[in-house]
């Protein structure tokens, strides 16, 4: 059985690096297109077409802080002369942070099967019998399965900065990450930007750990847990983003609202009155009620028969 586990474990980080390697020869082929273009007067009709949409469309009031965030920081850009990072080092490996849904996915696949696997394999009792508590036993479970995301996204990240650099160069190392606060564009540093994003899906990866290894121990049957754990994953976040459109404010207390905390970062968060420290607290709810649940039934369930 280990063998398949490390078979699957190979399979996954070769499907990671592979879909990295085809966002860096989109974004190549991208750069190619673009090199010819006059990125200020590309940002100049954008802008053009800002001021005509604010001013002539009706629109919520989110939406229109948006239009004017992207103006502020375009015209600063023109008048700064600070082309966009898109096609370059920093953007690509901010393109990639999108791949971490690839390892949420791996991660919610291992981490439904860390306790229900053992019942459906009937291996439980082969752990109980051992002179170790139940407690004992689930927490390595827990830790080696969050381990294991960890170093997923460490792998995505040294391969994403290694491939961009080697693809685009590091000519443009101290490009700044622009951001409009308090009515003002802001020049910070893009190497803590690009970080900061990385960091925030630790937080993401700790619930969705948590919660797949929650399910896991709900269900015995480890293909009835991965179903469930994915189904969830997926329509969570669907069913979240619809509420939000019916500005249905209950749903920021939903886990699948504030998982994603590059919200924060890059963009408007879900819902008014959301924070970070909001989400934060939040999440913490959910990974104490979580880790309570799969405590109880592990250490409760009877594994007779």
């Amino acid at each position: 059985m280990k063998i398949y586990r490390r078979i699957g474990t190979w399979v996954m980080i070769g499907l990671l690096l592979l879909a990295s390697l085809g966002v860096a020869a989109i974004t190549k082929y991208n750069a190619i297109q673009q090199q010819n273009t006059d990125w200020k007067q590309n940002l100049i009709q954008q802008n053009r077409g800002l001021e005509k949409t604010m001013s002539e469309q009706q629109m919520t009031d989110s939406v229109h802080e948006q239009l004017k965030e992207q103006y502020a920081i375009n015209q600063h850009r023109i008048e700064n002369d600070i082309a966009p990072a898109e096609n370059t080092l920093w953007g690509f490996m901010n393109r990639t942070v999108d791949l971490t849904s690839l390892i949420t996915l791996f991660t919610v696949i291992v981490g439904a099967t860390s306790v229900a696997g053992e019942f459906s394999w009937g291996t439980v009792k082969l752990l109980l019998i051992r002179s170790v508590t139940r407690t004992k036993i689930l927490l390595s479970k827990y830790l080696s399965t969050l381990l294991f995301a960890l170093s997923l996204l460490a792998i995505l990240f040294l391969f994403s900065f290694l491939l961009g650099s080697a693809f685009f160069g590091i000519g443009d190392w101290g490009s700044p990450y622009l951001t409009y606060e308090n009515g003002q564009v802001a020049e910070k540093s893009m190497v803590v930007h690009v970080i900061s994003l990385f960091g925030l899906e630790c937080v993401n990866l700790l619930l969705m750990v948590t919660f797949a290894f929650m399910i896991s121990t709900v269900f015995r049957s480890s293909s009835l847990a991965i179903g469930l754990s994915i189904f969830l994953m997926f329509t969570g976040s669907t069913a979240v983003g619809v509420l939000a459109g019916l500005d249905q404010e209950w749903g920021k207390y939903l886990l699948f609202a504030n998982t994603d905390l590059t919200q924060y970062v890059d963009g408007q968060p879900m819902f008014q009155g959301m924070s970070l420290s909001f989400s934060i607290t939040v999440l913490t709810v959910y990974f104490l009620l979580f880790n309570t649940i799969s405590w109880l039934l592990f250490n409760k369930r009877d594994v007779a028969g």
